[in-house]
């Protein structure tokens, strides 16, 4: 059986539960913060904040620190007896000598109780000098403060392209950036057992590196530290560059102290010590021709990378890589380039930049419609990718019939066309609220950038009485990744859900993992769990071939019986087979392992095939503005998404639901403020919490949600016939703030731009619907 077809009555495809879900609502699913309990003597630690944006750090005296009472250590660069970097780049000191950004620790203590530590933490010395800052993306590039490299993507000639075409626009954007704003903040529990190991508990999306930033900060051998993750109250990309550090301080506090170490984050450290989605910056000309295609589109974009590279390459290279969506542009010449201010370090954030680069060319798309005459629905649909076109980068647009199918299905679904004209009449009667409605696509690529990255491990062991543990490489932060592993391992031993355990990832069982992350946890770690269960089941098959009477490939794996091809009723118990199998010595262990294949990718030409496949989705969205005051209500939304063949439905339709929600808490909500005065506060995060930034919330719900997955949409090479959902659907919400412009260009005359804000937050909607309406009374005294 291929890795996509799938068994008849099997467990994958069935919509059930989170297998945590009873644990989460009930308060008692432990995470990391919850296991220090169970250690004796734990110790907590508190940073010391630097007050300045941009500073050396001339001397740290924490003589003082000691003197307070339960201050049992000071921890700084001369404690740490490997490397003094959390980074994988070289370039995140753990306790650095330059303060990068306000609020950078640079000293952490360590006391009895966490009041003793903060205490502790306050009674610290630290002697400054300070310097020039750099907080915005204007004042960078002004000055010319770039960091890591500048890409290029190209196909054909730009020049050619405009040309060509009949209309010419140009244009810039800025686009606002996201906090992750998990429920969960960074944690770490550290301990030292008696052999001298260090035993980590991490709320990390990648134990790996975890477990190898810890080690050479420790100046050890990876295989003496273990890294594990029950599980994440949330990551969306947060955790999986940035809980190295505070693994490795915590792991730094028990080795020096001998006692365990715990190190949670407060709301407000987390919110001004950790990175955030990347703002972009981009200016752009675009082309088009007589009938609205593109024929060329030259853009640069600039991302605010914060202090430090993290992440920031190979996101910026996804979202060259995403700059097209779902549209074929003849001729491209896109520029990436990371700006370093002195903010936080900002890092991966679910899209992954993807959902940055597809923005500019929706708000393109949006911005000129008016100008061309052409509706914006319409003029994205003739710009749609055709079977047997190419990305810029090279890649095959498989499937590409499949976008337009799945547009002309939801256009029908939620009525499109017949609430336009409702809408029109609508805002005819209604001078001081008006209403939108727009329809958006998505195209988005699977896969890590990096290729490396693309394959997964997998332990399956299956004992005598027939029961089943998994271990694998992936992280459960929410997502379900869990719930699909054990459909993906019943289905692959023909065993009931109820005989399937999983044990907690975790480096010593499963090692060299990459991280949960770029939609894939899915794809990799259920290819590596079937292949591991593969490898059993053809043993068992053998047994049972001989007990049967049959060819081993004749043997059949079904709830929990195996029996001979069409005939059940000569089979036997799968413990029964177990048993037996036992006793003839069979391993009833494997090692499973997957890479994903056909993958290549040059990162310096930006050319290849990065990604497995396209996921594609489409949104309708509704919304209405009051126009005195620019808050809005999003009245209805439709989405339809391709999964390919759903591992698990329901839990399918969450991931959906759920980055919907959020990507429009990115696009209409989330707004972050640093603050850019010359004043003694500069650098500091003023949205530091949730009275200050507003998240999305069963209030932005829209009124009517109706979410569809798309049927008959196999995916063949991928586990089970599945598509990814991680990540996809946040960009569904991209419709929310195109039909907000919708609504904003009602106030005024047809044919001129309206330019939107991203966020398109209350204000920057008002802003939007004011200058239609100042057009409105220009026109109306021209006449």
């Amino acid at each position: 059986m291929s890795l996509h077809e799938r068994p008849a009555n099997a467990p994958v495809g069935v919509a059930i539960e989170h297998e945590s879900a009873a644990l989460h609502v009930t308060g008692h699913a432990l995470y990391t913060d919850d296991l220090g309990v169970r250690l004796s003597g734990v110790l907590h630690a508190w940073p010391v904040q630097s007050p300045h944006a941009h500073a050396t750090v001339l001397a740290v005296d924490a003589s003082a620190a000691l003197t307070v009472p339960g201050v049992i250590r000071a921890l700084t660069a001369a404690d740490v007896p490997g490397v003094n970097d959390a980074g994988v780049k070289g370039d995140e000191p753990l306790f650095p000598c330059e303060a990068m950004y306000h609020g950078h620790p640079v000293c952490w203590v360590l006391g009895e109780t966490l009041e003793a530590a903060r205490l502790g933490a306050a009674a610290v010395k630290v002697e400054y000098e300070p310097l020039p800052s750099i907080i915005t993306v204007p004042e960078a590039i002004e000055a010319g403060a770039f960091q890591g490299a500048q890409s290029t993507l190209r196909r054909g000639e730009v020049q050619v392209g405009f040309a060509q075409a009949a209309h010419v626009f140009e244009g810039e954007f800025d686009i606002g950036g996201q906090e992750h704003f998990y429920l969960e903040t960074h944690a770490a529990l550290a301990h030292v057992d008696e052999a001298g190991q260090i035993f980590i508990q991490s709320s990390t999306q990648h134990p790996t590196e975890t477990q190898e930033i810890t080690a050479h900060v420790l100046g050890l051998p990876s295989s003496h530290v273990t890294v594990q993750c029950l599980r994440m109250g949330g990551g969306f990309g947060g955790k999986e560059m940035q809980p190295h550090g505070y693994a490795a301080i915590a792991a730094l506090g028990a080795t020096l102290t001998g006692r365990p170490v715990r190190l949670r984050l407060n709301r407000t450290l987390d919110l001004t010590l950790t990175g955030k989605r990347h703002p972009f910056h981009a200016v752009w000309k675009a082309g088009f021709d007589a009938d609205g295609r593109f024929t060329a589109l030259q853009v640069t974009l600039t991302s605010d990378g914060g202090w430090s590279l993290d992440l920031s390459e190979p996101v910026m290279a996804r979202a060259l890589c995403h700059v097209d969506n779902a549209y074929f542009i003849p001729h491209v010449e896109a520029h990436g380039r990371i700006a370093r201010t002195n903010k936080t370090s900002q890092t991966a954030f679910r899209g992954f930049g993807g959902p940055q680069g597809m923005l500019v060319t929706e708000d393109i798309l949006g911005r000129v419609a008016p100008l061309l005459g052409v509706d914006a629905h319409e003029l994205r649909r003739r710009n749609f990718y055709r079977p047997g076109e190419a990305t810029p980068y090279g890649q095959p647009v498989r499937h590409a019939e499949r976008l337009t199918d799945l547009w002309e299905q939801l256009l029908t679904r939620s009525d499109f066309q017949a609430r336009r004209q409702e809408i029109a009449t609508f805002n005819a009667t209604h001078p001081h609220v008006k209403r939108g409605v727009s329809v958006t696509p998505v195209k988005f690529g699977i896969a890590f950038n990096f290729t490396a990255y693309n394959q997964a491990g997998a332990l399956v062991h299956v004992y005598k009485d027939g029961s089943v543990l998994i271990n694998h490489g992936g992280t459960e932060m929410g997502q379900g990744l869990h719930t699909k592993m054990l459909q993906v391992a019943g289905t692959a031993l023909g065993v009931p859900l109820s005989s399937v355990r999983l044990a907690p990832t975790r480096t010593d069982k499963v090692p060299n993992t990459s991280a949960t992350a770029a939609s894939s946890g899915a794809d990799l770690n259920g290819g590596a769990v079937k292949d591991a269960c593969d490898q059993i089941r053809a043993r068992l098959s053998e047994v049972a071939a001989g007990t049967l009477g049959v060819h081993p490939d004749d043997v059949r794996f079904e709830a929990g019986r195996v029996f001979p091809i069409g005939h059940p009723e000569r089979g036997l118990d799968f413990k029964a087979l177990v048993h037996d199998a036992y006793h003839r010595r069979t391993p009833l262990w494997a090692a499973g392992f997957y890479r994903t294949p056909g993958l290549h990718w040059d990162r310096v030409a930006m050319q290849g095939e990065p990604f497995k496949y396209f996921s594609y989705g489409a949104s309708v969205s509704e919304v209405e503005v009051d126009g005195f005051t620019g808050a809005y209500r999003v009245r209805r939304a439709d989405l339809l998404h391709d999964v390919g063949d759903s591992l698990s439905p329901l839990i399918d339709l969450g991931q959906v639901e759920g980055g919907f929600l959020q990507g429009v808490g990115w696009l209409t909500l989330e707004e972050l403020r640093w603050d850019e005065s010359s004043g003694p506060n500069r650098g500091r995060l003023q949205t530091q919490s949730a009275s200050t930034y507003k998240l999305p919330s069963f209030s932005e719900l829209p009124d009517a949600f109706n979410v569809a997955l798309l049927e008959r949409a196999t995916e063949t090479g991928v586990v089970y016939g599945s598509k990814a959902v991680g990540e996809p659907p946040l960009m569904l919400a991209i419709s929310v703030r195109e039909a907000l412009r919708e609504a904003c260009a009602a106030f005024g005359p047809p044919g001129r731009v309206t330019l939107l804000g991203s966020p398109a937050t209350p204000e920057a909607v008002y802003w939007a619907l004011d200058a239609a309406r100042s057009a409105q009374r220009e026109v109306a005294a021209d006449d």
